[in-house]
């Protein structure tokens, strides 16, 4: 009996909800910083940025890690700037720490927004985030390091994949993007895919069914052309509206959930149907695309949502990075 065949079996006895039913052929993987989530949902990998970890650091239960996190900070002898610095990564390695003690796989850790634009400074923060996780007795095989899908995090991720530190290229919104993370060997891709259904209803006016959602068509692109080229970097749709769109990606390498869409996900017992696969992926028509860093950059220019939601999502993950780092500054 076919993969398949035994979830409409075990779902027809209504033995299987959806959230287990995805789990059969896809990795799920929980978009929080809140521990008691994954002990709900038992997800496989986690991942943060700095809205998730700055909301987890005000809940009571937590307290305990950012305290332990200041505490490391105030024993070395800085300026505030960089005691400021010194204490935001460590927060961000501790609750990845924290994480990995309830997660069988990887934790994603986030680089600052601010660096987006500067490899070597991406790189310098890659190799701090993995020293730090080092000195807490936890191999590098179990982090990815989330960089921006800017020509620049690209080529750091480039680097940081020869020393065997996996990168995770978030803020991606083309398939450019994707191609060029694939070619520099990037581990994992997060296609966001509620960003760009947010952009064409803005710019449209238009409701979109999930079969039709430009978010979900753009994952799928980027998934046929890797299936069909060989390209061994994983793609983990992200940034999900509606269950709706994670029903249309089922299948796909891995998929980024919210605790709420995870939620329904496990109340619905209807079958689930896999929508993408390698094999039906790879025998598509589809034609290579060759880059350098002008084509990218055209055409990265020529795409006006991926274009604008780069940006704009750079921007909204330095603003979230600052309210962490206010909240922490409170407290040095």
């Amino acid at each position: 009996m076919t993969q398949t065949a035994e979830i409409e079996k075990e779902t027809s006895r209504g033995t299987l909800n959806q959230l287990e039913q995805l789990k059969r052929f896809t990795k799920v993987v929980a978009d929080t910083g809140d521990f008691a989530t994954l002990k709900t949902y038992t997800p496989s990998d986690a991942t943060t940025n700095p809205s998730l970890i700055f909301k987890a650091a005000q809940m009571p239960e937590y307290k305990y890690v950012v305290d332990h996190a200041l505490a490391e900070a105030r024993k070395a002898n800085l300026n505030k700037e960089a005691m400021t610095k010194n204490v935001m990564d460590l927060l961000l390695v501790l609750f990845g720490v924290e994480i990995l003690k309830l997660i069988p796989g990887r934790v994603t850790t986030e680089t600052d927004a601010r660096l987006s634009f500067d490899t070597p400074g991406l790189v310098e923060k890659t190799r701090r985030f993995i020293s730090l996780y080092a000195q807490n007795s936890i191999p590098r095989e179990r982090i990815l390091i989330k960089i921006a899908s800017t020509w620049e995090g690209i080529r750091a991720a480039e680097i940081l994949q020869r020393e065997g530190i996996n990168c995770n290229m978030t803020l991606l919104f083309s398939l450019p993007q994707a191609i060029a993370c694939a070619e520099a060997k990037a581990k994992l891709i997060s296609p966001f895919v509620g960003r760009i259904l947010d952009w064409y209803k803005k710019s449209t006016g238009k409701d979109f069914t999930p079969a039709e959602d430009p978010g979900v068509q753009s994952v799928r692109a980027i998934y046929a052309y890797y299936k069909k080229f060989g390209h061994q970097t994983e793609v983990m749709g992200a940034s999900f509206r509606n269950v709706g769109e994670i029903l249309e990606l089922a299948g796909c390498d891995l998929l980024t959930i919210s605790p709420n869409l995870m939620a329904e996900l496990q109340k619905s017992t209807a079958p689930l149907t896999r929508k993408l696969s390698p094999d039906t992926a790879a025998a598509g028509n589809i034609e290579r695309i060759e880059l350098d860093e002008k084509k990218f950059r055209w055409l990265l220019n020529e795409d006006a949502m991926a274009t604008e939601k780069t940006a704009e999502g750079i921007r909204l993950f330095h603003a979230d990075a600052l309210k962490l780092e206010k909240l922490l500054l409170q407290n040095l």
